[in-house]
């Protein structure tokens, strides 16, 4: 047993049965760190891969049969989501059966190419390394738009001009993060991204809002996490996690039209999703944003049971946003 001398004892953060962090470094997953191996789904015929495209980053990438059998789907493009999962930024990888199972259906669902991106996790890497991870993906996607490159799902059939970044709670927020450095850095190619999917957003901010009622132990965790996974934070006005602080770039420069951004009633941090929303419209960003609330369901109630009926609505609002 530690004694309170031993750093290494010292616990920092926790989440029950999903987390332990010690003030030495050394970490507990309970899980989520589990891979299954990519494969062709019997029941939707979607077939899936993996491939590494730097020593610190891989993506998992799903492609729907609609790209690949006669008919409707001969000869056509698909639209290509890019999307970032969840976890605090500190839990599960993009292989584990949850992610596996969720964007199968959500890739049968929009008819897309989906690429899952496992990104380094902290507190072994702490921010910004999941960010840096994640543009990287961003930019190696973005480099098949002359129809050439090393991944030929990408070049046959992802239909580079109909780009999605998505994702849900700190994959939300990451992609969020994303299309503001494309809106301000741009993408090789002339590549731009058409649409961004923010489920249960990851934000934070200075202030109580309604919605931390709900669980104000939750709220509580989901703020002392983020000074976990991101030691050099200036706090909850961070603008890597509250979009809306002082000092915050611009959300005009928003590299897209088209913003859903998927809420849950009962999710704590709801509200600073609503807050999100109110401040892309009033920030003179010229496009459009969608908001689709659930009742009755808490945060990344969806990864539990996608094939519920507020799952189901979720994802084909996100299969509509996608494809319109």
């Amino acid at each position: 047993m530690a004694g309170s001398g031993d750093i290494d004892g010292e616990v920092v953060f926790e989440v029950e049965h999903c987390i332990r962090i010690f003030k030495g470094g050394r970490v507990e997953r309970y899980f989520g760190s589990d891979s299954v191996p990519a494969s062709t789904d019997a029941a939707t015929g979607v077939a899936s891969k993996d491939r590494a495209i730097s020593p610190d980053v891989s993506v998992r990438l799903y492609l729907p049969p609609v790209a690949g059998v006669s008919g409707e789907g001969e000869g056509k493009k698909l639209p290509l989501l890019i999307y970032f999962h969840g976890g605090g930024f500190c839990l599960h990888t993009a292989f584990n059966f949850v992610f596996h199972a969720y964007l199968t259906s959500l890739a049968a669902r929009t008819r897309a190419i989906v690429v899952s991106v496992e990104y380094r996790l902290a507190p072994e890497h702490p921010l910004p390394a999941a960010y840096e991870d994640s543009w990287q993906t961003v930019l190696w996607a973005a480099s098949h738009a002359p129809g050439a490159g090393e991944e030929t799902w990408l070049t046959d059939h992802a239909d580079l001009s109909r780009v999605y970044l998505a994702g849900e709670s700190a994959g939300a927020n990451i992609a969020h993060n994303m299309a503001m450095r494309a809106g301000a850095e741009g993408l090789p190619h002339g590549g731009r991204v058409n649409g961004v999917v923010l489920v249960h957003p990851y934000f934070l901010g200075r202030g109580k809002v309604p919605s931390e009622d709900w669980d104000p132990a939750m709220a509580e965790n989901v703020v002392k996490m983020w000074s976990v996974v991101c030691p050099a934070t200036t706090g909850v006005d961070d603008p890597w996690i509250n979009p809306l602080a002082d000092g915050a770039p611009g959300l005009e420069g928003l590299a897209c039209g088209r913003v859903l951004v998927c809420l849950a009633e009962k999710d704590v941090i709801r509200d600073r999703g609503r807050a999100y929303c109110e401040g892309l419209k009033a920030s003179g960003w010229a496009g459009e944003v969608e908001v689709v609330e659930v009742a009755g369901h808490g945060h990344c109630f969806h990864l539990m049971d996608f094939n519920g009926d507020e799952a189901v609505r979720q994802d084909d609002a996100i299969a509509e946003f996608v494809n319109r």
